[in-house]
């Protein structure tokens, strides 16, 4: 990179040019005779000296000065000798770009010896003090590709909830998006393409047609045509490219059918990954067809990436409810000793879509259990029904959620029930369906532990019900001897303790306590302390897509699948999936825009548990 300065020009160092404000230095202001920024030669070198009581501050607008006043023109790294060059020590993370500290109370630029330039610098207010750290290279400390990036998943829900991290500030300003694909486009097209998806938050506006010019310019296509090999050897010489040689951090969104994971995995493993940063790739469920061949797509994973690297994304974990589950009991003294077989009676998981949402390609051959319930219901149940982690570090959680769901007793066909829905207006089943593939799935699981010894887990959920529903009920038992009992009528099960924890219709939080009614006379009622997302907070919630991605630039992996996680679910369902096969296990029809199956509610009922129907 350089800088020209009217007719002179020197050349810099990249080691002597730092701008971090440290700690303490802000705290402490130092007092110096001088006001204003001035030069000296020390033993051939340039040493600009800040005055003032505002040292760090001063060098936060002169950075800011240098980026907007002066004329940048980035070099290749051999540059002319009448041309000054300013490069910055910087150590690029996924996020953000961390200069290097500011030791003393002068930033040295180097010059040859016997060179001396004198410069006018503006004054403070001139500087824009209020100026976010920005990378001066304009290298990318950030590479992001989306491979099958002409896809609807791509088009419809990765891109925009990338430029949502960009417009929102949680990806660096120069980072690189990277969208690879068979189609023959250029950049222009596939910037055309996603445009129109692209939108900022309701909530702040701001420079928002500006925002998605500059994201825009910084994304770019690589056609990588029928072989795999060669196109990630285009895409890494693409990137290298655009990151010129910077230390940068790789992420490699797979948005592709299944039958093209192993392939795509092999290619970039061996052709697209960077020496210079961390690399890490994103996989789309499901995780398998079953038991087996998910543990041979583990095995071949694990022979290209380490598991560190590997984030097995599921978008409906990315929620604020599942986000919420471990902050709610572990931060809240009044749940975290209610939490066993002690007080707790039962747990229902509840994930029901309605008639606007349709079963995607491939839902025909793998149905609700590998789509739904092996990794976010499972999950759901683990995060919930774990132990206290040692720390908030995504392998300790992931410690305590494997723990769990190895713990889970196998399934049993009496505790299941399937059902398929019934085309609309006909009798027949849906033709995209086939065979035995459910479209809805309750069961009762139970968990082999100490803590939740003999405490049903319902789990209710399925496509094309009544109404599109997310939520967590948490029933605690009847209170011993309840003295109360005779004002609470025949119906004690509504006179239960109940803990709601609702994602959909709308988020909230709901305690169901028992109350007097007020006026004469006893009378007790069920009601609900309730906590409405939409009335406590005034503010848009980003889509769970965001949420994952910002996770995986951050490196935190607890809402991400490992790979014993993986094969601990698969044990779990597996007896059911045999018996599917085998058609041993019946598969009720539904009516589409109904409650399902009705064998639902006589499972419930056989375990003691009544079924809530709001």
């Amino acid at each position: 990179m350089s800088v020209s300065f009217s007719s002179t020009s020197l050349p810099f160092s990249e080691s002597s040019f730092a701008f971090q404000r440290q700690p303490h230095l802000c705290s402490n202001p130092l007092t110096v005779a001088s006001n204003n920024f001035h030069s000296v030669t020390c033993g051939g070198r340039l040493a600009l000296n800040v005055g003032g009581t505002g040292l760090c501050r001063r060098f936060r607008g002169f950075k800011l000065w240098v980026l907007e006043r002066l004329n940048f023109q980035f070099q290749s790294p051999k540059q002319p000798k009448n041309r000054i060059r300013i490069e910055n020590n910087l150590e690029n993370s996924g996020l953000s770009n961390e200069k290097g500290p500011v030791s003393d109370s002068s930033s040295i630029l180097h010059a040859p010896d016997g060179m001396v330039t004198s410069m006018e610098y503006p004054s403070l207010l001139q500087t824009g003090l209020s100026a976010t750290p920005m990378d001066v290279s304009g290298k990318p400390s950030l590479c992001i590709s989306v491979i099958g990036a002409t896809g609807e998943l791509a088009k419809s829900k990765i891109f925009p909830a990338l430029f949502a991290l960009y417009y929102s500030g949680f990806l660096p300003e120069n980072v690189g998006i990277f969208g690879y694909s068979r189609k023959d486009i250029t950049d222009e097209d596939l910037r055309s393409i996603i445009a129109s998806t692209l939108t900022c938050r309701v909530d702040h506006q701001e420079n928002c047609a500006d925002k998605l010019d500059a994201f825009l310019r910084r994304t770019y296509h690589i056609n990588g045509g029928c072989d795999n090999k060669y196109g990630m050897s285009m895409l890494n010489a693409r990137m290298e490219q655009i990151e010129g040689g910077s230390k940068t951090n790789r992420i490699f969104y797979l948005s592709v059918p299944q039958e093209a994971v192993l392939d795509v995995t092999a290619c970039l493993s061996s052709s697209a990954q960077t020496q210079k940063g961390w690399n890490r790739i994103i996989f789309e469920k499901p995780f398998g067809f079953d038991a087996l061949s998910s543990y041979r797509m583990t095995q071949y994973l694990l022979s290209n990436f380490e598991e560190k690297q590997i984030y097995r994304i599921d978008h409906l974990l990315g929620r604020n409810l599942i986000e919420n589950l471990t902050v709610l009991r572990f931060s809240n003294l009044v749940f975290e000793p209610l939490w066993s077989r002690t007080y707790i009676d039962n747990v229902q998981v509840i994930l029901s879509e309605d008639l606007t949402k349709h079963p995607g390609r491939y839902f025909s051959g793998y149905g609700i259990i590998r789509d739904i319930v092996h990794s976010h219901i499972l999950q759901t149940i683990a995060l919930l029904a774990m132990e206290p982690p040692v720390s908030l570090d995504g392998e300790d959680i992931r410690n305590e959620k494997v723990k769990v769901l190895r713990s889970i007793r196998k399934l049993e066909p009496k505790d299941v029930i399937l059902g398929q829905y019934r085309a609309s207006g006909g009798a027949k089943v849906d033709t995209c369906l086939n065979g035995l593939t459910p479209t809805y799935f309750a069961a009762a699981l139970y968990i082999d532990n100490a803590r939740w010894d003999g405490v049903p887990f319902f789990i209710k959920t399925g496509l094309g019900l009544i109404k599109h529903q997310m939520e967590i009920r948490i029933q605690f038992r009847n209170v011993p001897g309840n003295v109360y009992r005779e004002c609470m009528g025949h119906n004690m099960d509504r006179a239960v303790n109940e803990l709601i924890l609702r994602d959909v219709p709308d988020e909230a939080i709901l305690v169901r306590v028992n109350n007097k009614v007020p006026g004469l006379g006893l009378q007790l009622d069920s009601s609900e302390l309730n906590l409405l997302y939409k009335d406590k907070y005034n503010m848009e919630v980003p889509d769970s897509y965001e949420q994952l991605l910002l996770d995986v630039i951050d490196g935190d992996n607890h809402l991400f699948m490992r790979s014993d996680e993986l094969e601990a679910a698969w044990n779990i369902l597996t007896p059911i999936l045999n018996e599917i096969d085998k058609e041993n296990i019946s598969v009720e029809l539904y009516e589409m825009g109904g409650r399902g199956p009705v064998g639902a509610y006589y499972l419930w009922a056989k375990h003691g548990v009544r079924w809530v129907e709001d």
